[in-house]
């Protein structure tokens, strides 16, 4: 048998990362994939305007006006994979290439989503991430961090 084949968690990882490809957005590309308890994957996201609205009527810039940035337009990848899933998705792990926000964890909880494996934490210290990580502590959704090939343990609720 050959040794050095990938993980399960490198290879969802890895959908999620291709997932990620897709985004137009030109600062963040974001890829999700959501995973059964039989390891099938059942979702995938990236971030991005809603279907039908064309990506050259929207902007993309992060400063200015509110209306004139692209955060009241994206969809986030999280969600995108929820909106797309094909089957239930209680109890099931989802894949992202970066921690969910405040309100892509609303989502994930609602949703029953039991397990987030993520590779980048980029907004770790900001207000949003503390709320996140209060309600996926309170609804006992677990998280671990991805690092080259390996899952790191992050606090992992009970």
């Amino acid at each position: 048998m050959r040794k050095d084949y990938i993980s399960w968690d490198d290879y969802f990882m890895g959908v999620a990362k291709l997932s990620a490809m897709r985004s137009k957005d030109p600062e963040t590309q974001v890829g999700a994939c959501i995973v059964n308890e039989s390891k099938r994957i059942i979702g995938i996201g990236y971030n991005g305007f809603p279907s039908g609205c064309e990506d050259d009527a929207f902007p993309w810039a992060k400063k200015g006006e509110l209306v004139d940035t692209k955060y009241p337009y994206v969809v986030h990848a999280e969600a995108n994979a929820i909106l797309n899933a094909t089957q239930s998705i209680k109890g099931s792990t989802i894949y992202v290439t970066l921690f969910p926000c405040n309100e892509c964890s609303k989502l994930i909880i609602q949703s029953g989503i039991k397990e987030i494996i993520y590779e980048s934490n980029k907004y770790e210290f900001k207000d949003t991430h503390k709320a996140a990580l209060k309600m996926l502590d309170a609804a006992g959704v677990t998280y671990k961090k991805m690092q080259t090939g390996k899952l790191t343990y992050d606090k992992i609720s009970s």
